[in-house]
């Protein structure tokens, strides 16, 4: 059994966003040398998510609506923990609903998804330098 332990850096430039990461895991995997396995793709912050999906027209953004339904950023005041100075309570929520992390078959040493699945990271509270952890256990 090997395992090969890697992180992805982001830096959004905006309070929101989403990055596909499925090249990056799957480079990680090539590096590695893992044939048969598995690897944990996990968001390393307590403000981002790590979840499967698709890319498809307006699918992106309609997370960024419905999520914003849900946790609505705004007012900051409607949530006990922000503060003066922290307006991050939105992204603890919408990082509970989208999930910390993903697990994908590693076999014959590609990344083996269903139809169209995909690996995304998304940051609720962006402009500041996060990382994603890339765990591959196999052989």
């Amino acid at each position: 059994m090997m395992t090969y332990r890697k992180e992805l850096w982001f830096h959004l430039n905006k309070r929101r966003g989403l990055i596909n990461i499925t090249e990056a895991v799957q480079e990680a995997v090539d590096e590695c040398g893992i044939k048969e396995g598995l690897v944990l793709v996990n968001a390393m912050n307590i403000t981002s998510s790590v979840f499967i999906n698709a890319v498809e027209k307006g699918l992106h953004e309609d997370f960024e609506i419905w999520l914003e339904k849900l946790a609505p950023e705004l007012p900051y005041e409607q949530y006990n923990h922000n503060t003066e100075t922290e307006h991050n309570a939105d992204g603890h929520l919408k990082r509970s609903i989208m999930g910390r992390e993903a697990v994908i078959a590693i076999t014959g040493g590609r990344l083996d998804f269903g139809s169209w699945e995909q690996i995304f990271y998304f940051d609720f509270d962006g402009m500041r330098d996060k990382h994603v952890l890339v765990k591959i256990i196999g052989e």
